[in-house]
């Protein structure tokens, strides 16, 4: 089915996971991703593993970002190579690109060209740590960059800095950058013109600071990893029972005043009475808590919990997030078939549209598996222009 980006061309020249994820996103809600990948390697993330699946060694890696797109093989460094690109160009709504600074420039394809070639075109850059500043031009990974923008520092127990599970920074990226195309395609419609849209891993991290950015520049005071706990609110976080650990959240006074009976405490008592007084005495009220909560099960608390409305969960692995009935009943595992490993289960994506049914996938591309139809696109596209009295020329320079 249709989605509401159906006709939107996107090229993209972007790998590892902050671009590709982007635009798996875009591809979700019904563009059309053009991935142009260096012959013979292709997007590094093809090679990382394990685990690999099949006979052909295919990364999971790789699969958990690319669905939904075509996959062409171009080399930049030839003139074919950046013909064909500028062929592509020309057709294209979005450019998505996550370079370091200047690499686009020394291919040929410098933004003044690009807006030479389509002035409609809306460039995507993302880099690690901004395109200009003093250090404009680092390499920028997940990891690094967690650690450079402060997540590490208020992640994992006290006193050990650690990065998250997922590449958040490179995810968060993504979003961003996804929301700036899709503001960009938006403000199009009025200018009729393309822009260039920006961001980075360093920004993107920084941009969701939240109370953790607030609580240094406003108050003064430097945050620091707490583990599980919030370093706000109390209680807010893993608790012990019988049998297992569970997630807890009390997050305002009425939740107290509902949970603080059900673990045996007066929610009047003075030590606790308040978020500060809670947060002040986290160490005495957790183990309070706990002593209640060891009298029964992980599942007799949850359900207990559950029945009184205050929020609290389950710690689940990954293995049982994806047979849970609740993941499954929001459209977040999907089924395509891959050309190699034939029907395989893939994470779905994270938005729905009421009204409309869900939209077919596609697995991720095979490296130049798409070659030839899109290279047959390009000819026929040309083949209309130059009837209507187009040449390269006029091509070339986007008229």
């Amino acid at each position: 089915m249709p989605g509401p980006l159906e006709g939107v061309v996107i090229v993209d020249l972007s790998r590892v996971v902050a671009g590709p994820q982007a635009t798996m996103a875009l591809a979700d809600l019904g563009a059309r991703v053009i991935k142009v990948e260096r012959p013979g390697t292709g997007d590094e993330t093809r090679g990382w593993g394990p685990p690999f699946a099949g006979e052909d060694r295919v990364s999971t890696y790789y699969l958990s970002i690319n669905r939904n797109k075509e996959s062409v093989t171009l080399d930049l460094k030839s003139d074919e190579g950046r013909a064909t690109l500028a062929r592509l160009v020309r057709r294209a709504d979005v450019l998505v690109e996550n370079f370091r600074t200047g690499v686009l420039d020394r291919l040929g394809f410098p933004v003044d060209r690009l807006r030479a070639l389509n002035p409609g075109l809306i460039v995507l850059s993302i880099t690690g740590f901004g395109h200009d500043g003093p250090e404009g031009g680092r390499p920028g990974y997940d990891a690094i960059v967690q650690g450079e923008a402060g997540i590490m520092s208020v992640t994992g127990p006290p006193g050990t800095p650690s990065k998250v599970g997922l590449s958040i920074a490179d995810i968060l990226a993504a979003g961003n950058g996804v929301a700036g195309v899709l503001a960009a395609l938006y403000e199009r419609t009025r200018t009729g013109r393309g822009t260039v849209v920006r961001t980075s891993l360093l920004a993107s991290v920084v941009g969701a600071h939240m109370f953790q950015g607030t609580r240094w520049t406003v108050a003064g005071d430097v945050p620091e990893s707490v583990g599980n706990d919030h370093p706000s609110i109390a209680p807010y976080g893993t608790f012990r029972c019988k049998d297992g650990q569970i997630q807890i959240g009390v997050a305002n006074q009425n939740l107290w005043r509902t949970f603080a009976p059900l673990v045996d405490l007066d929610p009047d008592d003075p030590r606790y009475a308040t978020i500060p007084d809670r947060s002040a005495r986290r160490a005495e009220l957790t183990a309070d808590i706990e002593r209640a909560l060891a009298l029964g099960t992980r599942d007799a608390w949850l359900a207990r919990l559950g029945e009184a409305g205050v929020p609290a969960g389950a710690i689940r692995s990954i293995d049982e997030v994806y047979t849970w009935d609740q993941t499954r009943s929001q459209g977040l595992v999907i089924e395509v078939e891959h050309p190699t490993l034939g029907p395989i289960e893939l994470p779905g994506p994270p938005l729905r549209f009421d009204g409309a049914p869900p939209r077919g996938h596609t697995a991720p591309p095979l490296l130049g598996e798409h070659n030839d139809t899109v290279l047959a696109w390009l000819d026929e596209l040309d083949g209309l222009d130059d009837k209507d009295g187009m040449d390269a020329g006029d091509r070339e320079r986007g008229e």
